[in-house]
């Protein structure tokens, strides 16, 4: 196991503790929005909000698990048909082109989070950057998994 296998699974430990925490604290801020509306007749403004921005980051994130996982839903059907050499080089040009897709999230993520740095949201008071941070730290997270998957394929196999 190489240094960037170690790294992307040293990654991704962590993004699922942060994906595992995201998705528990959404559902309970939910519960308790549900709660408060509906048995108290009471409205907790701000719930709505963090539970969006936490769907945000959990999608984000989430979708960095599964490409390690070589999660995400796909049809196989040619992929399954070509010659091994052929097939190899379809992996390869699949995670280069997913690598630079990621390098451009980060890159205009950067960029966007810059742009709305002085706006805030109205129930939370959030600067508006922390919430779209997450384009480039998922890119970021998406780029090591395409980068250890890619090295991987060159050594021969899938890690």
């Amino acid at each position: 196991m190489g240094f960037l296998d170690r790294l992307s699974r040293g990654v991704n430990r962590w993004t699922e503790f942060a994906v595992f925490g995201l998705g528990a604290t959404m559902a309970a801020v939910v519960a308790v929005q549900v709660f408060f509306r509906y048995v108290l007749n009471q409205s907790l403004f701000w719930s709505e909000e963090l539970a969006r921005f936490q769907l945000v980051w959990l999608t984000f994130l989430g979708a960095a698990v599964a490409y390690r996982r070589g999660a995400h839903p796909g049809i196989d059907a040619l992929h399954a048909r070509l010659p091994p050499a052929w097939r190899r080089a379809a992996t390869v040009l699949v995670h280069g082109v997913s690598a630079a897709l990621f390098t451009v999230m980060i890159v205009c993520g950067v960029q966007f989070a810059y742009f709305v740095r002085n706006q805030i949201s109205p129930a939370l008071g959030l600067p508006k950057w922390i919430v779209f941070a997450v384009i480039p730290v998922g890119g970021a997270l998406l780029l090591v998994h395409a980068v250890a998957l890619l090295a991987a394929e060159a050594r021969g196999g899938r890690p």
